[in-house]
């Protein structure tokens, strides 16, 4: 079969998560599993789901509408997360689909998701992503003007900010991101830090991370992209 490798990745995963999270004193309950299935086929979320992985998490909006909704009638406790940059006009879209939403980063898009959810949408909790490296390709929130972002967002635009979320520059060692994430979430007030990916949890759960995004390490490489 070509997914029965999932569910061995997914009890390896697992006890690395536990150990990792023993070492730092803290419970394995204490860090949610979020399988990033980004690019994987349908069948291959469906053999984590028969390994009891429940938690998983997308890139793209267009992806996960194609994907997700027969796998979450079939299994309800599905929770789903964005974890790729959102668009404005994607917003009524990914509030429809998503349970969390990881990635705002601008005062457009943050304006955007709570016009809609002022509309009587769906409350998807949402994690401010903080560009920590502060590298202009990638997506986030500068760091100095992160604290204004997280207060306007959760205070004025009252969206349901429950944590922060970092991609670290692969050429720098990701603790000192990790770090200055979970001082930022601790003066801010934020309870949930989701850091580290299939190369790096273990350090992200050691210094404090409660979701993990794990996609190679559970689902293998990513299949290629037709063109």
């Amino acid at each position: 079969m070509p997914f029965e490798h999932i569910a061995g990745n997914l009890a390896d995963v697992r006890a690395r998560i536990a150990a990792a999270a023993q070492g730092a004193g803290r419970a394995a309950g204490e860090v949610t599993l979020v399988a990033v299935s980004k690019i994987h086929p349908a069948e291959a979320v469906e053999a984590a789901l028969a390994a009891g992985q429940r938690v998983f998490g997308e890139n793209r909006v267009q992806e996960a509408q194609h994907k997700y909704p027969d796998l979450r009638r079939r299994h309800p406790d599905l929770v789903l997360h964005l974890i790729g940059p959102l668009q404005s006009n994607k917003v009524r879209d990914a509030v429809a689909l998503f349970d969390v939403i990881e990635t705002v980063d601008r005062p457009r898009l943050a304006e955007a998701l709570a016009a809609e959810m002022a509309r009587g949408a769906r409350l998807p909790d949402c994690f401010i992503q903080v560009n920590t490296g502060e590298e202009a390709q990638k997506a986030g929130i500068a760091p100095a003007a992160a604290p204004a972002f997280i207060a306007r967002c959760r205070d004025e635009l009252r969206l349901p900010v429950r944590g922060l979320m970092c991609i670290p520059p692969v050429d720098e060692a990701p603790a000192i991101h990790f770090a200055f994430l979970r001082e930022l979430a601790r003066r801010s007030g934020l309870g949930l830090l989701s850091m580290g990916m299939s190369g790096d949890f273990e350090g992200a759960i050691a210094l404090g991370a409660t979701h993990v995004r794990v996609g190679t390490a559970i689902f293998g490489a990513r299949p290629p992209v037709a063109v």
